[in-house]
């Protein structure tokens, strides 16, 4: 199996893990989180070093992928990835077993879609994603980089989601609606305008 380092050992990361564990391809080398983490396991996975070590681990490793969160903003998700570019590690696209990915859709690297997620025909879906459980996205969506769609949510046919956006956990977006670049939805929200 292929090496791979997860970035960012809290919650998030705990449901990257059994994704990938599920997936079967990858091998967990590790975890890169704060120092005070080093040394500590998440879900059986060692916390190996912070930030400062990832080029270290760049001989060691040729797979990464961000396992940070996120909600309120995508700035963190954005620095680390540009990081792992920086140091030329492979970022791939991780799919859960129990999601549906149409062989119509186009996924950036370093997305993650999780369990029972289903992502249909010609939708585009950007890099550094978080396409979360239970999410539907219908066909023609476009999705932009940096982007998390939570647990939950319908994005109806046609629609368009900016880069660096959260659509918060069971948001139902009407159909051809646009939603710009770095908006924040909250839970459960039926949105009928653009935003």
């Amino acid at each position: 199996m292929k090496k791979i380092i997860l970035v960012g050992g809290g919650g998030h990361c705990k449901s990257c893990i059994d994704v990938i564990e599920q997936q079967g391809i990858y091998e967990i080398f590790g975890i890169i989180d704060k120092a005070s983490m080093l040394g500590k396991k998440v879900l059986g996975y060692e916390v190996i070093g912070t930030d400062n070590d990832l080029s270290h681990f760049r001989d060691k490793c040729d797979y990464a992928l961000v396992t940070v969160g996120q909600i309120r903003s995508p700035e963190l998700r954005i620095a680390i990835y540009a990081v792992l570019k920086e140091l030329d590690f492979n970022i791939p696209v991780v799919l859960s077993p129990l999601a549906y990915v149409s062989k119509y859709a186009v996924l950036g690297q370093g997305t993650i879609v999780m369990h029972d997620a289903l992502v249909n025909a010609e939708a585009t879906v950007g890099e550094n994603c978080i396409i979360n459980s239970q999410v539907l996205v219908e066909h023609n969506v476009t999705i932009g980089d940096h982007c998390h769609i939570s647990t939950g949510t319908i994005l109806n046919g046609d629609v368009s989601v900016g880069d660096g956006s959260f659509i918060g956990s069971g948001t139902i977006v009407k159909q051809g609606l646009n939603v710009g670049s770095k908006v924040v939805v909250g839970m459960g929200e039926l949105l009928k305008r653009d935003l």
